[in-house]
C-alpha cells in the first residue's frame, strides 16, 4: 500500500512557476511509476508528466514538454513537478499517481492516488 500527499499548488501569473512535491509512505517507493495527471473542470484527467522507478525515459505531454520537470527522490520518497512559463491552460487539479509496472498514459493503470492540489494561472 502506497499513501501519496500533494503539496504546492497555488495561484500564479502566466509566465511565472510553480513546483508540486508528492510524498509518498508505505513500502518500496523506489519500485513504481510515479506520474502527475491533471484535470481541468469540465475535462478528462490527462497524463502531464511520469517517471519510472530508475528515473529513466520520463514522459511528457505534449502540451507541457520544454516547460515541465519530473524527479524523483527514492531516499526521501518524493516526486516533485517543476513547472515554468505557467499558461492560463495549466489551470486544473494536478494529481500524484503510482504504479508497479512501467509508465501509463491511462489513469485507469495507476493504483495508488493523492487527493490533488489546485493549480491556477491567471492571464
Amino acid at each position: 500500500q502506497v499513501q501519496l500527499v500533494e503539496s504546492g499548488g497555488g495561484l500564479v501569473q502566466a509566465g511565472g512557476s510553480l513546483r508540486l512535491s508528492c510524498t509518498a509512505s508505505g513500502r518500496s517507493f523506489s519500485t513504481y511509476t510515479m506520474a502527475w495527471f491533471r484535470q481541468a473542470p469540465g475535462k478528462e484527467r490527462e497524463l502531464v508528466t511520469a517517471i519510472p522507478w530508475n528515473g529513466s525515459k520520463t514522459y511528457y505531454a505534449d502540451s507541457v514538454k520544454g516547460r515541465f520537470t519530473i524527479s524523483r527522490d527514492n531516499v526521501k520518497n518524493t516526486v516533485d513537478i517543476q513547472m515554468n512559463s505557467l499558461k492560463p491552460e495549466d489551470t486544473a487539479d494536478y494529481y500524484c499517481a503510482a504504479r508497479r509496472f512501467g509508465v501509463a498514459v491511462a489513469a485507469a493503470a495507476y493504483d495508488y492516488w493523492g487527493q490533488g492540489t489546485q493549480v491556477t494561472v491567471t492571464e
